[in-house]
C-alpha cells in the first residue's frame, strides 16, 4: 500500500497551563520525525535503564499519555502520534497491524535504539503490541498488555458501547463527554467524569480519516493462533468495570500466553492507566525491574552495557590506570 501523507487543515491548538506543566515535569522532547516518507510526532523522555516503546488508544495522542509517564519516574519511555491522530497527518489508505509494527520498528531505527526495549500498549495499542512482539521478537525484551484483547475472536463490549466507541464523532463533541464518559469508560469515570478533560482530552481531535485508518486496521485481526509463539514475560493488565474491554477478554489473554502475569485493576475502568497512573505505573515499574535469569531484567541490561547494576556510570577511577605498588 501507498504510504502517501494526506495534508491536515487543522493546526494544533496551544496547550493548556496544566499540560504544559506536566510535559516540562516528564522532561519529554517532541519532534517530527519521516519514517519511509510518513511523518510522525514522536515524544522521547530520557531516563535510566531499558526503554520502553508505548502504543496508544485508538484515536489518542501522546498528550494522553503524560500522567502514566509522569507516574514512570525515571523510565526512558518513547511514544508517537499515530496516522491520523495528534499531529501526525493521516495516510490516505488505510494500513494493517503488521505495516504499522514494521513502521514502528523502522522508527526505533531512526532514533537509534539498536537493543530489545519494553513494549506496552492500551485498547488499540495493546494489540498493535502483541503484533509488534510477535513480528519482532528480537526486538522485544517485555510486554505490557492493558484493557486490550485478542482481536477478532474476543468477546465484544455491549452494543450500546461499541456504537459510541467506533463513533469518531465522540473526539469532536466535547459538550457531551461529561454524558458519555460514565457508561463508556466506567471505573472512576463513573463519578469523577470531569477527570477525563483534565488528563488531557482537549488535546487534538482525530482526522476522521485517521480515525478510520485505525479502525480498519484491526478489522479481522486476531492473534489467538500465534499468542503461544510469545517467549517474553507479559503483564496483562484489566480493570473489572471496563465496559470496553470485559474481563474475560484479559484473562484469555493470560491462558494463552505462556510467560504472562495477570493483575486486575479493582474499580479499574477503560482508562485507569490513565486516571490512575501512580498505581498503574507501580504495578509496571514492578514487573519491568523484577529479577529473572532469562537476560531480561535490568541487570542484565546494564550487564551488556558494561554499566553498574544500578544502572550509574562507573566511577572515573575505575577506569583510570591501576595505582603504582608501594615499594617495599
Amino acid at each position: 500500500m501507498s504510504a502517501v501523507v494526506a495534508d491536515k487543515s487543522a493546526l494544533r491548538p496551544s496547550l493548556p497551563p496544566s499540560l504544559s506543566v506536566l510535559r516540562r515535569r516528564t522532561r519529554m522532547h517532541v519532534e517530527f520525525v519521516d519514517v519511509d516518507g510518513v511523518r510522525l510526532r514522536v515524544g522521547v523522555r530520557r531516563g535510566r535503564g531499558r526503554p520502553m516503546l508505548l502504543f496508544n488508544g485508538i484515536g489518542a495522542n501522546l498528550d494522553m499519555t503524560l500522567p502514566l509517564i509522569n507516574a514512570l519516574d525515571d523510565v526512558e519511555v518513547i511514544v508517537f502520534d499515530m496516522p491520523g491522530a495528534g499531529d501526525s497527518p493521516a495516510l490516505n489508505l488505510p494500513h494493517r497491524y503488521r505495516w504499522l509494527a514494521k513502521l514502528s520498528s523502522k522508527l526505533l531505527d531512526r532514533l537509534g535504539y539498536d537493543m530489545p526495549v519494553n513494549v506496552a500498549g492500551v485498547s488499540w495499542g495493546g494489540a498493535l503490541a502483541q503484533q509488534f512482539a510477535l513480528d519482532f521478537s528480537e526486538r522485544t525484551n517485555r510486554l505490557v498488555l492493558a484493557a486490550t484483547s485478542t482481536g477478532m475472536l474476543a468477546l465484544p463490549a455491549r452494543s450500546n458501547v461499541l456504537k459510541r466507541l467506533t463513533n469518531a464523532r465522540r473526539f469532536q463533541k466535547n459538550e457531551t463527554l461529561a454524558q458519555l464518559a460514565p457508561a463508556l469508560y466506567g471505573g472512576l469515570m463513573r463519578r469523577r467524569p470531569e477527570l477525563l478533560e483534565r488528563n488531557g482530552h482537549f488535546s487534538p481531535d482525530p482526522s476522521k480519516r485517521g480515525y478510520i485508518n485505525q479502525l480498519l486496521a484491526g478489522l479481522g485481526w486476531t492473534s489467538v493462533h500465534r499468542l503461544h509463539r510469545l517467549r517474553c514475560p507479559t503483564l496483562i493488565m484489566g480493570g473489572d468495570d471496563d465496559p470496553v474491554m470485559p474481563l474475560v477478554n484479559i484473562r484469555l489473554l493470560y491462558w494463552l500466553i505462556p510467560k504472562s502475569y495477570l493483575h486486575i485493576v479493582r474499580g479499574g475502568g477503560h482508562l485507569f492507566l490513565l486516571v490512575r497512573a501512580n498505581e498503574s505505573a507501580a504495578v509496571i515499574k514492578r514487573f519491568i525491574n523484577e529479577r529473572r535469569y532469562d537476560g531480561t531484567d535490568g541487570q542484565d541490561y546494564y550487564a551488556a552495557q558494561n554499566l553498574a547494576p544500578d544502572g550509574l556510570l562507573k566511577p572515573l577511577t575505575a577506569a583510570a590506570e591501576p595505582l603504582p605498588r608501594a615499594e617495599p
